[in-house]
């Protein structure tokens, strides 16, 4: 290349004194842009081109002094809107999966920065001895991405992930896994619209937590292994609501039925059916005790009405 030649900003300057110019109207446009639209490389390169007219005017200071204040009013102002205190450590690293745009210090990646992986991936944000620590942004090559805390390399502390399905988790992350208080949102049918708001451990939903479905129906209690298991209350739709012990996603142990119409169940269940002891109270006052197996009455049962009468019902 000649040294009295640079292309910038797609022009090209034929003397240092143009190219002075190139320089200060690229950063003009550097500092009125928006944070997001801001890229480290961009920046890097019209770093090392000031460094090189810098280089080679030094004996012709006095002729372009003006040029140079205005560069360097224009770099102050960068700096301020980027919050680096020392831009010119801009560097480009080799990395062993990819490449890295950024601030180094003692040949470590330290600061704000690129990571641009080879299978595609590439971060964004910034760097501790090495290893990504602190605000960044993770775009994954299948459409994926991570905006948020990291910390010795990893997902860590409040963040959001987006998945390529249009799904969205909102909430504490550890080890590069949804972990702890957080919001995940389903966007692919037939989950559309669904969202659980509770707890996660490694990646799972687990503890306490509220799953709201896209019909109105709603689940309030214990999570284990990312399924209702525990105590909690299922709140249908229709007014239904069930009360008690759920196992693998469906109602198992002793529970409380309550229907819309006003009758209630209160007894055992396996396999999300009324199976074991129960007693039935109907709305208008009457009871039956009783087996159940399978969701229905089997055997003997016992009636009493509201009058006070008794009454044996077989099954």
């Amino acid at each position: 290349m000649d040294k009295d030649t640079f292309t910038l900003n797609n022009q090209t300057y034929s003397n240092n004194n143009n190219i002075l110019l190139g320089i200060i109207n690229e950063l003009q446009q550097i500092s009125n842009s928006s944070h997001e639209n801001l890229t480290i490389k961009r920046i890097s390169d019209v770093i090392i081109k000031m460094n090189f007219i810098i280089n080679e005017n030094r004996k012709n200071m006095g002729l372009i002094m003006n040029q140079f204040t205005k560069l360097e009013n224009q770099i102050s102002l960068l700096s301020q809107k980027l919050n680096i205190n020392n831009i010119n450590n801009q560097q480009e690293l080799k990395c062993e999966n990819g490449r890295y745009v950024g601030q180094v210090v003692n040949g470590l990646r330290e600061g704000k920065g690129i990571y641009y992986v080879f299978n595609g991936d590439r971060y964004e944000g910034e760097w501790k001895n090495d290893k990504r620590d602190g605000k960044g942004i993770e775009y994954f090559h299948d459409g994926e991405r991570y905006e948020g805390e990291h910390r010795n390399g990893k997902m860590e502390g409040k963040g959001i992930y987006y998945y390529y399905n249009g799904d969205r988790y909102e909430g504490d992350h550890r080890n590069d896994k949804r972990e702890g208080k957080g919001i995940y949102y389903y966007n692919k049918a037939p989950f559309k619209g669904d969202r659980y708001e509770g707890d996660f451990r490694n990646g799972l939903k687990e503890g306490k937590g509220i799953y709201y479905w896209n019909d109105g129906d709603i689940y309030e209690g214990d999570w284990r292994n990312d399924k209702r298991e525990g105590k909690g209350i299922f709140y249908w739709n229709d007014g239904d609501r069930y009360e008690g012990d759920h196992r693998n996603d469906k109602k198992e142990g002793k529970g409380i039925y309550y229907y819309h119409n006003g009758d209630r169940y209160e007894g055992d269940y396996r396999n999300d059916k009324k199976e074991g002891k129960g007693i039935y109270y109907y709305h208008n006052g009457d009871r039956q005790m009783g087996d159940y197996y399978n969701g229905g009455e089997i055997g003997k049962h016992v009636m009493l009405t509201r009058n006070g009468e008794v009454k044996i019902n077989n099954y």
